[in-house]
C-alpha cells in the first residue's frame, strides 16, 4: 500500500491518502476543513489539495475515515464525499461521545444520537479493504471512547493516540478519556514488531524543522517521553495527569465537535439562511 501525507500548518494535522496501487483504490484519513475562528469563515484549501491529488493520480475513493472525533480541526468528510463519493467511517466508540456531547449543545434534535450520520461504525476487530489491501480497526481509546487506529500489513495510523517520541501521547482528560485505558491502548500499539511504521495525526514542530509524519514501534519503546518500554502504568498515568492539568482548551474545540458528530456536515441555516456555531457559556 502507497501512503501519501499533507500537513496542514494552521491545526498542525496530516491528512493521509491510503492507496491501493493494485487497483487504484483509495482511503482518505483525517481530513481538515479551514476554519477561521475569527471571521467565522470555512474554506476548502486543505480538502481540494486532496481532491486534486486523487483526480490527478486517478484514484477511486472507497472511504473516508475519522482516527476520533478531533477537538482541534473541523473534519471535511462531507465536504469529499460531496465531490468524491465513498463511505464515511468512524469506530463504534463513537455512540458514547454522541452521548456526552449531545446534551451539552442541547442538539437532540439536530444530530443524531445512533451515529447513522456515518457510513459505517467500525467495532473492534473489524477487517475492512481499500481495494485488495486489508485494513483492521484497532480500537485504541483514551484520549476519547471512539479512537481507533488503522493497521495494514507493517503500518498503522495511530490518530492521536500516541505523538512523536519527543511529544509523548495524546492527552486524556476530554469527555470520556481515561489515562489508564490511554495506556492500555498505547501497549497495544507498541507490542507490533520494531519495524512497524507508525503514522501520526500530528506534529508541531519548531520553525523550520520538517513536520515528522511517521515514527516506529521500536523508536517509541526505546524514546517515548511519556511512554517507553521503561515506563510503568503507574507512573504514566501520573505524568499523563498531571500534564493534563497544565493544558489549555483547544481553541477549535467547540466548532470542531459539532461539526465533526455531524461527519462533517455544518449545522442547519437557521430562519435567516446563517448557520451557527453554538458555544456553551459558563460562570464561574
Amino acid at each position: 500500500m502507497k501512503v501519501q501525507n499533507f500537513f496542514d500548518k494552521d491545526t498542525n494535522t496530516f491528512t493521509y491518502i491510503l492507496i491501493d496501487e493494485d487497483t487504484n483504490k483509495c482511503a482518505i484519513l483525517d481530513s481538515v476543513l479551514d476554519y477561521n475562528q475569527s471571521s467565522g469563515e470555512v474554506t476548502t484549501d486543505s480538502a481540494d489539495k486532496i481532491i486534486d491529488y486523487i483526480k490527478d493520480n486517478k484514484l477511486e475513493l472507497e472511504w473516508i475515515l475519522e482516527s476520533h472525533i478531533h477537538a482541534d480541526h473541523l473534519t471535511a468528510s462531507k465536504y469529499l464525499k460531496d465531490k468524491l463519493g465513498g463511505k464515511t467511517a468512524i469506530s463504534s466508540g463513537i455512540i458514547e461521545v454522541l452521548k456526552t456531547w449531545i446534551p451539552i449543545f442541547n442538539a437532540a434534535s439536530s444530530i443524531k444520537a445512533d451515529g447513522s450520520q456515518f457510513d459505517k461504525l467500525f467495532n473492534d476487530g473489524d477487517i475492512f479493504k481499500i481495494g485488495n489491501s486489508k485494513i483492521e480497526v484497532v480500537h485504541t481509546i483514551g484520549h476519547t471512547p471512539a479512537c481507533a487506529s488503522y493497521k495494514f500489513n507493517d503500518g498503522i495510523f495511530v490518530g492521536d493516540t500516541i505523538f512523536a517520541p519527543n511529544l509523548g501521547s495524546a492527552r486524556a482528560d476530554f469527555p470520556g478519556g481515561d489515562a489508564k485505558e490511554l495506556y492500555k491502548s498505547i501497549k497495544k500499539i507498541l507490542s507490533l514488531p520494531d519495524s512497524t511504521k507508525i503514522y501520526l495525526c500530528h506534529d508541531y514542530p519548531k520553525e523550520g524543522i520538517e513536520p515528522k509524519f511517521s515514527t516506529t514501534v521500536g523508536e517509541e519503546n526505546a524514546e517515548n517521553i511519556m511512554i517507553n518500554n521503561k515506563v510503568t502504568e503507574a507512573e504514566f498515568i501520573q505524568k499523563r495527569e498531571a500534564r493534563d492539568k497544565q493544558l489549555q482548551t483547544p481553541k477549535l474545540l467547540y466548532p470542531a465537535i459539532q461539526v465533526n458528530l455531524r461527519a462533517g456536515d455544518i449545522p442547519e441555516p437557521e430562519a435567516n439562511g446563517v448557520s451557527y456555531i453554538k458555544i456553551p457559556i459558563r460562570f464561574k
